[in-house]
């Protein structure tokens, strides 16, 4: 295989203090400007309406664009998955996270039969779409376990999502055949010295190697890549945000066959010691998702159970797509919710009823299935001529 320039190597043409500067040059008029070409003006406009000074006085403006741009796109539709935690087995030590190999807790990887009892329940709550989540533990949950958790989840939902340790393009590759749908691999942080203060031990210590994932997704052709920040790790939130901008441009550009979705996730309460750099405002977020909004008016944006009720139900028309219901953050969480630690307090709890509830009250439309196990045949094996209906 020739050579790949790889996104790393596009990072180290930027310089994190220069970008960080550009902010408080902008002025009203570039805001204005940014807002009257609906973000077409990509990464530079993208600045603009992240601006920590001249977007604030335009922030209803900002929020109004945002608002029209997704119900055109998207229309009054709201899609609904849950995580699935597998595993809470983790080799790396990270400052942030409760699964973190220094932390004594009990560990807890499930079995086929507690995996089938998490799905028996999501199913009676309405889930078609799940995201499975483990720590990052090649031994206890490598290549061969989440091949087989596909095959036994398989049968029973229609999008099957992963968020685990990043892999090499063949694994990937493996996970497609066995009916992977999409891959969230969130940088944490796009800031080298924040990264390693926070990433003490273990292979996410690695910058570039978790930076590089989505290139070798993007190469093996899977149907989406989730991006996004942990917005807490890094003092400059705005300048984290803006690469993450620049990071999604450039994989669109090159991967343009895959879609794409961004997470804005921001601290939440774990065990262990509580490190924030910088506290993000409502108003910061909001700002936030309306701007990469009008950046990117194909890009799916999902609102955790991490964000309080009234948060969520406040920012939903102005931008997002996707929401987690009922979440649970701990291996085998739906059916002994107290059995394992969780990674991270949910602050909407919620059931997915009552989310489900709410969307239609606000007159949206909640989805619960936007993938087929039929779409994935061409990947897998051919049907048989005589299961093939006539046009």
């Amino acid at each position: 295989m020739q050579n790949t320039l790889y996104f790393s190597d596009e990072l180290r043409k930027f310089s994190w203090s220069e970008i960080s500067a550009e902010f408080n040059q902008v002025n009203r008029s570039d805001v204005e400007i940014a807002i009257s070409r609906y973000g077409k003006g990509g990464i530079k406009d993208l600045i603009s309406l992240l601006s920590p000074v001249a977007a604030e006085h335009y922030l209803e403006e900002i929020a109004q664009l945002s608002y029209r741009i997704t119900r055109k796109r998207f229309g009054q539709t709201v899609r609904l998955f849950a995580p699935m935690y597998l595993s809470n087995e983790c080799n790396n030590i990270c400052d942030y996270c409760g699964f973190s190999m220094n932390n004594q807790i009990p560990r807890k990887t499930l079995t086929d039969a507690e995996i089938l009892r998490e799905t028996g329940i999501l199913k009676k709550n309405g889930f078609d779409h799940i995201l499975l989540v483990t720590g990052e533990s090649t031994r206890k949950v490598g290549l061969d376990y989440l091949t087989h958790a596909l095959d036994l989840l398989r049968p029973h939902f229609s999008n099957l999502s992963i968020e685990v340790q990043p892999l090499e393009e063949t694994a990937y590759a493996r996970l497609i055949e066995h009916g992977m749908h999409a891959v969230m691999v969130y940088q944490e942080t796009y800031c080298r010295e924040s990264y390693a203060r926070h990433h003490l031990k273990g292979k996410k210590s690695n910058f570039d190697w978790r930076l590089n994932t989505a290139d070798r997704l993007g190469q093996v052709g899977v149907n989406k890549i989730g991006l996004g920040c942990l917005f807490g790790l890094t003092e400059d939130w705005r300048t984290d945000a803006l690469f993450a901008g620049i990071h999604l441009d450039y994989l669109e550009k090159k991967y343009w066959r895959t879609s794409y979705s961004m997470s804005f996730p921001r601290m939440r309460p774990y065990e262990g010691e509580n490190i924030v750099s910088v506290d993000l405002q409502d108003r910061d977020l909001v700002q936030l998702i309306c701007a990469f909004r009008i950046f990117n008016h194909e890009l799916e944006i999902t609102l955790s159970t991490r964000e309080s009720q009234q948060f969520r139900e406040n920012i939903l028309p102005l931008g997002v797509t996707h929401m987690s219901a009922g979440s649970k953050t701990n291996p085998g969480g739906y059916a002994e919710p107290e059995e394992s630690l969780e990674q991270f307090s949910v602050s909407d709890e919620r059931s997915a009823i009552e989310i489900s509830t709410m969307l239609k009250g606000k007159g949206f439309d909640p989805v619960w299935k936007d993938w087929d196990k039929s779409y994935d045949q061409p990947k897998t094996k051919k049907l048989p001529s005589s299961e093939l209906s006539p046009c």
